[in-house]
């Protein structure tokens, strides 16, 4: 199955509902006037897009209306889907590789986000790319959190290092940074506590692991990647505020999008936090990931027929 093809069935709910309120706003050959207009943007918030970013959009449309680039209501859908695609920057996207020695890759997120199943998908990801990869279990808060991580290490073929529950975060984290220097991997993946948000001294710790692992590796971590859980909408846009007030955060990966009908998240998140979405994860499995690509999301997002 092709990314288009995935995208297009682990965004069956969210095209649903968006082809739903879509086809009640724009009917073949009603014209298009302001109140038509009017309900779109009103269609678009209902949707999860965000008031930033429907309000970005409906100005477009309502301009392309007023100069007769657009005139019929045939014409919006392909219109946004233009104007949505172009404002994802590609090189965003990317992942930072470091520049010798070992990328650290540094994973946070409240609990219940699908943080740990994340982090498994990733690691899968990279190893399927070639890349050697170790895991660092940072959770040392939960007992479970550290044997779970452990139980995908020994199914993905990957060395962890770890230590007992209730050990220093920290300490894992360097720990894991002189396993991975020493051991000549290509990537170190540091999973970790799922913490609350409101949550401060749990915050600090997180940031308190980042400086460690800047200790060890000056330019590390070279990305911090926030798991957010796609089904819980402008919420997830609130984690992220938070978040980003105690680490640098350089990516998304939106967790649960296959079980969401608030896909439409993807686009508000974008323009609200100028954070890029660099993974959508569509499934269960180490395999359901994908690299976050703007056209066939919006492709599969509109699409007329679901498989």
């Amino acid at each position: 199955m092709g990314l288009f093809d995935r995208l297009k069935k682990g965004l069956a709910k969210t095209r649903d509902k968006i082809t739903r309120s879509f086809r009640s706003v724009l009917p073949f050959g009603r014209k298009i006037d302001d109140a038509l207009i009017d309900q779109l943007e009103e269609t678009m918030l209902a949707d999860d897009m965000g008031p930033t970013a429907t309000a970005r959009f409906i100005d477009e449309v309502r301009k392309a209306y007023k100069s007769g680039e657009i005139s019929q209501t045939e014409e919006i859908i392909p219109f946004l889907q233009n104007r949505i695609v172009t404002f994802w920057p590609e090189a965003d996207r990317q992942l930072h590789w470091a520049n010798s020695g070992p990328t650290v890759i540094l994973v946070a997120g409240v609990n219940g986000s699908g943080k740990t199943t994340s982090v498994a998908k990733l690691c899968s990801y990279l190893a399927k790319q070639g890349k050697k990869v170790i895991l660092g279990a940072c959770d040392t808060y939960r007992a479970a959190a550290v044997a779970q991580l452990t139980e995908w290490s020994k199914r993905l073929g990957v060395q962890i290092v770890k230590h007992d529950q209730g050990a220093d975060p920290g300490a894992v984290a360097y720990d894991a940074c002189e396993a991975a220097v020493a051991r000549g991997f290509d990537v170190l993946i540091l999973d970790t506590a799922g913490r609350l948000h409101t949550q401060d001294h749990l915050m600090r710790e997180l940031n308190k692991i980042q400086r460690v692992v800047q200790k060890k590796m000056p330019e590390a971590p070279h990305e911090v990647l926030l798991v957010l859980d796609s089904t819980i909408g402008q919420n997830a846009i609130n984690q992220a505020k938070v978040f980003g007030e105690h680490v640098k955060v350089t990516g998304l990966f939106l967790a649960k999008l296959d079980g969401s009908a608030k896909g439409g998240i993807v686009i508000g998140i974008h323009d609200q936090l100028h954070i890029p979405v660099k993974f959508v994860g569509l499934g269960e499995t180490p395999d359901d990931i994908e690299p976050f690509d703007p056209a066939s999301f919006v492709e599969a997002l509109f699409s007329e027929k679901a498989d």
